[in-house]
């Protein structure tokens, strides 16, 4: 069976997670039979995805004709043998307590047609054991989706000892259908990738407090604003459930070991029924405010220990063949919104400094938790890192940002859909050695970038990332220089560059698309400068650049308002070149950049010296004028250009 064959898709629980995955199936065209215990659970879940498709196309994310068709597609039932009797493939999301999907497993297991593939979302449990329940544990496999599944991009595809290949492979497809990205995780291991990461880290952040070494504002601080995490540890705990946390933690003690034993501070929130956000209170007390994590309270001591602490896990589950490096990282980044992968943070610390605070602490506390596994010291003796030891060849391996080539045309992606293409500093450094390799490569003729998925050109510049040089003034005067410095590299190329925005475009991601020669927008994109929302303004380039397109006053509305625009609006301003329907985005802005790549190259390069030049002093731009006017006259471009042009034939300029 491949995916052309999966027609109807059985979502076994209605609560978050299955009421979730049903939406996600029922918009990529998937017939959906959603089951519960009783009408009331199923019939909640039905209406809180009716509510979500509205809300999705209230926001233009689709059409009322989708959200209509998708909702017809999902069918709300009870009896077990109704909602399975048909369906291809079988998603249990039920409780995450291995005695109730054993039994429900056993149940389905009686009427599930014999082609049928089950898939258990579970985050945590075996799914070797649970396969063993059925009759079919080579057609049996996790496909663990991630909270809320309308938006989370990351599908863990968990392999158990008896899953065959074809089975991972049609679940991948499947997820892939869904608009998901499916990341393999190769042997059944608890907690799988992400929660293998994130759980033993928000764990030592608990031990690290209960044994006085830091405070839970040292330890939030730290993971928020130096090591640029979405939320601090406590922040994060708190987001999820202690309760859920906790769970998993006492099921990797039970099957890993030591290492593994839940910190008391987190078991008595538990005991305390203090779990977080959801009953108001855990780390943090949520009906007096919430989480107000200082951003001066960083401690390098706990920096190390987290990191180390998280080395160790990457370096477990790469040693036992779970999964390489780069499936971990892309999926703890798109799981997690690490705005590196832990496997990258880990090796640019150094994997020697790590063990050594691994065996500081072993000594010091004979803790097992910070027992460091034989791949980590394997790694540290050949002098590696995770990634190898960078001594191969002088390749650039970019990170944040990819390169394509279509004909003539170098394509830059701005590569960071898990934190909405928002623009880091390493990603500045990158799209700035991307420019100049694209823009001196001669069989690059124009230039095209993007933000990967649907939601974002780029969102703005990555705050927290950014956040490690703290209030420091001069680290801030340099970061702005740096930006400006980076995305003028684009303003001033030789090559026209073209900028296809699709999402938001706001703040630094509109600063840089403004330095673009053309933009072209979907018609769902948002624009705007918020800075001013913030207490700050434009920092790269944002308030000399704009004006020079859309005029002072206009300019001036854009920054000072802090508002954000909708595309025809800013296309009526004259930012933008053109809006599209939100489909034809991407072959459209391809196609304008073919268009310019076609053009005469040096014709091209002095027409953007002589309008860049022109800005403020009419004059230099007028002498560069005539003298590239002068050159012109003389290359083989412009006798190509006439030949054509009497033929009434398209000219091909060769840039001579």
């Amino acid at each position: 069976m491949d995916v052309d064959d999966v027609e109807t898709i059985a979502v076994l629980g209605a609560g978050n997670m299955g009421h979730g995955i049903a939406e996600v199936a029922a918009l990529a065209g998937f017939e959906v039979h959603m089951r519960d215990i009783n009408e009331e659970f199923v019939q909640n879940g039905y209406d809180q995805i009716e509510w979500s498709l509205g809300k999705l196309a209230e926001k233009d994310q689709i059409s009322e004709t989708e959200a209509d068709a998708a909702l017809e597609r999902v069918s709300a039932v009870v009896p077990v043998e109704d909602a399975v009797a048909d369906a291809d493939l079988i998603v249990e999301a039920v409780p995450e307590k291995m005695d109730i999907k054993k039994d429900v497993y056993a149940d389905v297991e009686a009427h599930a047609p014999d082609h049928a593939v089950f898939a258990s979302n579970t985050s945590s449990l075996s799914i070797t054991e649970l396969s063993e329940v059925t009759d079919r544990a080579e057609r049996f496999c996790g496909m663990h989706f991630f909270n809320p599944p309308v938006r989370m991009q990351l599908v863990e595809v968990i392999s158990g000892a008896h899953t065959d290949e074809e089975t991972l492979s049609l679940v991948e497809d499947v997820a892939e259908r869904m608009g998901k990205t499916p990341v393999r995780v190769r042997k059944d291991s608890p907690g799988f990738i992400v929660n293998r990461v994130l759980v033993p880290l928000m764990n030592e952040a608990a031990w690290l407090v209960h044994e006085g070494e830091a405070t839970v504002e040292e330890v939030d601080s730290t993971t928020k604003y130096d090591l640029g995490l979405p939320m601090g540890s406590f922040e994060l705990a708190d987001q999820v459930g202690i309760d859920v946390g906790v769970h998993v933690l006492e099921y990797m003690h039970e099957v890993l070991g030591e290492a593994y034993e839940p910190c008391p501070l987190l078991t008595e929130k538990v005991e305390n029924e203090d779990l977080g956000k959801k009953t108001g209170k855990g780390f943090y007390d949520y009906e007096d405010g919430g989480a107000d994590v200082p951003s001066d309270a960083v401690s390098e001591d706990v920096k190390h220990a987290l990191l180390a602490v998280m080395a160790n896990e990457v370096a477990g589950l790469i040693g036992n063949d779970v999964a390489d490096a780069d499936a971990i990282d892309q999926a703890v980044k798109l799981g997690a919104g690490f705005p590196d992968g832990p496997a990258k943070m880990a090796d640019s610390v150094g994997l020697d400094a790590l063990l050594e605070t691994l065996e500081e602490r072993y000594e010091a506390t004979d803790a097992e938790r910070y027992a460091a596994v034989d791949y980590l010291r394997e790694l540290v003796d050949a002098g590696e890192g995770f990634y190898g030891g960078g001594d191969d060849d002088d390749a650039v391996d970019f990170e944040t940002i990819r390169i394509e080539r279509d004909g003539k045309v170098g394509h830059i992606v701005l590569d960071r859909p898990h934190r909405m293409n928002t623009v880091s500093g390493e990603m500045l450094d990158e799209l700035g050695v991307a420019i100049e390799d694209l823009d001196a490569d001669d069989d690059v003729r124009a230039v095209l970038v993007t933000g990967e998925g649907d939601r974002a050109f780029s969102a703005g510049a990555d705050v927290q990332s950014m956040a490690a040089g703290g209030g420091d003034p001069l680290h801030s005067v340099e970061l702005s220089r740096k930006g400006q410095s980076t995305f003028g590299k684009f303003e001033a190329a030789d090559v026209p560059v073209v900028a296809g925005i699709d999402g938001y475009c706001l703040g630094g991601g509109m600063e840089f698309a403004t330095c673009a020669d053309m933009r072209v927008a979907s018609e769902r994109s948002e624009l705007g400068q918020p800075e001013h929302n913030l207490g700050l303004l434009p920092g790269w380039g944002g308030t000399q650049r704009l004006r020079h397109i859309v005029g002072e006053g206009r300019a001036k509305e854009i920054i000072f308002t802090a508002d954000r625009y909708e595309a025809e609006e800013m296309a009526d301003y004259g930012f933008l070149n053109e809006v599209v329907a939100n489909d034809e985005l991407d072959e459209r802005a391809m196609e304008l950049a073919k268009d310019l790549a076609a053009g005469p190259p040096v014709a091209q390069r002095y027409t953007k010296r002589a309008m860049l030049a022109g800005r403020d002093d009419t004059d230099a731009g007028l002498e560069i004028e005539a003298q590239a006017f002068g050159q012109l006259m003389n290359t083989d471009d412009l006798m190509e250009g006439v030949m054509a042009f009497m033929s009434n034939e398209e000219p091909e300029f060769e840039g001579k």
